[in-house]
């Protein structure tokens, strides 16, 4: 009986591990730094990111990212926003930290303003890239970066943007893995 009760957390712990809990949503929001490729120069521009996320299972989900940005170059006054969905991938082998990777499609709008003068132009736009979460608590994690390359394609020309993001994630509801 003494060596069933010292072998029965070796049991156990690889089915309580197999059990694990898995966001069914997350939702972040956090500050983000947009590199943006401008009339071959380039222009830092501040602002905010958030995602809604959905987890299918423990390793895929679907996500719906917004971001807006702002900046100016020599008088000029950009912004961008743009509104973008695809497959995300976590891996959630660690309790407390999920790196993810995504590539997401969608719309890009930019606006340069310069004078008074505004032309905005919508355009497709595509982000690759992954971060990486650190839980902190129950149903709460910090997102300590999120690189992203964002393509676009304004004025008959490619741009090629980085975007830094990092901020909070809230978690919702449980799926088994």
């Amino acid at each position: 009986m003494r060596k069933f009760l010292v072998l029965l957390p070796l049991l156990v712990l690889p089915v309580s591990a197999c059990a694990q809990d898995v966001p069914r949503y997350e939702v972040f929001a956090g500050y983000s730094n947009l590199a943006a490729n401008l009339n071959n120069s380039s222009i830092d521009m501040n602002g905010v990111n958030g995602s809604f996320q959905e987890n299918f299972n423990s390793w895929f989900g679907g996500a719906l990212d917004i971001s807006g940005h702002f900046g100016t170059e020599n008088g000029l006054k950009v912004n961008t926003e743009s509104a973008m969905y695809g497959p995300v991938f976590s891996y959630r082998k660690s309790k407390s930290i999920t790196p993810f990777v995504h590539g997401l499609l969608g719309a890009v709008r930019g606006s340069p303003e310069y004078l008074g003068i505004s032309k905005s132009e919508e355009r497709f736009g595509a982000y690759v890239g992954g971060g990486l979460d650190l839980k902190v608590g129950p149903g709460v994690a910090l997102r300590l970066i999120q690189v992203d390359y964002l393509l676009t394609r304004f004025s008959s020309t490619s741009q090629d943007n980085i975007r830094l993001s990092a901020g909070v994630v809230f978690t919702f509801g449980k799926r088994k893995k």
